[in-house]
């Protein structure tokens, strides 16, 4: 439990407009499965979890929630450009 707390926490901590992958969430947290990192966001996450700021390591959203995903960081001015996001410029590292 208390990893999948950490790995939540680090989630919190990605700012508006930046966005981290699942193998950097889990890596952060003392891990090496991003798969870990995406099942604790899909069954542990709430409202206070921007789950929609970690995307695939190749900078693709989650594709059963590529709509969503892609919207709400659109609100927040992350730019999805050929189902990607730039990584590159946007990754928030700790």
């Amino acid at each position: 439990m208390a990893l999948a707390e950490r790995m939540l926490e680090l989630v919190r901590a990605v700012p508006p407009g930046r966005v981290t992958t699942y193998g950097d969430i889990a890596a952060a947290a003392g891990s090496r499965s991003p798969r870990l990192a995406g099942r604790v966001l899909a069954e542990m996450s709430d409202e206070s979890v921007p789950w929609y700021r970690v995307v695939r390591a190749d900078g693709t959203p989650a594709p059963h929630l590529r709509d969503e995903q892609t919207g709400r960081l659109a609100e927040e001015g992350v730019r999805v450009r050929d189902g990607r996001v730039d990584l590159r410029k946007l990754r928030w590292r700790w």
